[in-house]
């Protein structure tokens, strides 16, 4: 046996057993199971400070909920004691819709500008007092001017709140928080209903006010956006307060440093207006996305939301109405079928 053959055994007997490839992919699945037990562990660990900085801010999403509710159940006590008509209270109910347009629109800038815990105190502040105006309203149009106001505040919690949630709260847990402010509105609506059914229409103008106090308390308690602060140059403060959300031992500076990149790259781009929606490329998304909201809104939901009570009165009245005409006709020997015509009640 010659050398050559000799110097080969002992490199076919030192070859590994398992390929570098196959290492290497063990390895990486281990650091995807350790990653992803990471990535669950966070998840259940959540700071006590996004909690209670998460629920002060959908506070205002109680008080959407409420203002949209508390027609419906104040209705036939406001047009009892300030002696309105169905006209004048049909204004009541659909200036609050004025007002939240009002408040949409300016919704933006104010929270760009100010701040998201600033617009947010704003929105309380037009809240509270639309609230005293009507709880103590001795004509109409004072019941006008309060509803026009927690309209206003109405408008800018629809925009505040839902930016505000999403930029405070981790990739991970964003979904399941921005969800949250659609729940407080649910509950603001059906406890406003349950609420006004058993209390005077001024007390329950007043309980409306404690929501807006929770809320404007709140927010000497709570850090603004991280995302607001990085927008305009306060690095280390942002930071800082994203530390604060995360934990004391979280490792924020992934996530600060993609903050910091999206805004650079945001700020470099040109301010975009509104009419350039209006381009081809956009007509598509636009369409759907405008039409969905115009479709929903023309389903009439605010309709039987201002005046529930009123709607149920009424249908309910309707049933027992033809309970009682089937009654009648019955005592009467009249048939209660249309088609049937062998009884009447003017048979002799």
């Amino acid at each position: 046996m010659d050398d050559s053959s000799k110097s080969s055994e002992p490199r076919e007997c030192s070859s590994p057993l398992l390929s570098t490839e196959i290492l290497q992919a063990y390895h990486h699945g281990n650091d995807g199971v350790a990653c992803e037990e990471k990535r669950q562990k966070e998840t259940w660990s959540v700071p006590a400070i996004l909690i209670l900085t998460t629920l002060v801010a959908v506070s205002g999403s109680y008080v959407f909920g409420s203002a949209i509710g508390y027609s419906s159940p104040a209705q036939n006590g406001i047009m009892n004691d300030l002696n309105l008509g169905v006209a004048e209270y049909s204004v009541f109910g659909s200036i609050l819709t004025i007002g939240a347009m009002i408040g949409a629109i300016i919704s933006g800038r104010i929270a760009d500008y100010a701040g998201r815990r600033a617009a947010m105190g704003f929105s309380e502040v037009f809240c509270i007092l639309g609230w005293l105006a009507i709880a103590f309203s001795k004509v109409g149009w004072w019941l006008y001017v309060g509803r026009f106001l927690v309209g206003c505040g109405m408008g800018l919690l629809s925009y505040v709140v839902p930016v505000y949630v999403a930029e405070v709260t981790p990739k991970n847990l964003r979904g399941g928080f921005t969800t949250v402010h659609q729940l407080m509105i649910c509950c603001g609506v059906s406890l406003t209903y349950l609420i006004g059914s058993f209390l005077n229409w001024r007390i329950l103008a007043l309980i409306g006010t404690i929501p807006c106090l929770v809320q404007l308390l709140g927010l000497f308690f709570i850090p603004e956006s991280p995302r607001w602060l990085a927008k305009f140059g306060h690095w280390e403060r942002s930071e800082s307060v994203l530390q604060r959300l995360r934990g004391k031992n979280a490792d924020v500076s992934q996530e600060a440093t993609e903050i910091r990149d999206f805004t650079e790259a945001l700020q470099t781009e040109t301010e975009a207006t509104i009419f350039g929606l209006f381009q081809l490329q956009y007509l598509k998304s636009l369409t759907v996305g405008v039409g969905l909201m115009i479709l929903q809104q023309f389903g009439g939901v605010n309709g039987i939301a201002f005046y529930a009570s009123s709607i149920f009165i009424s249908a309910e009245i309707l049933i027992y109405l033809r309970i009682f005409g089937k009654y009648w006709n019955d005592s009467n020997g009249c048939s209660s079928d249309p088609n049937d015509s062998s009884g009447s009640a003017f048979d002799g």
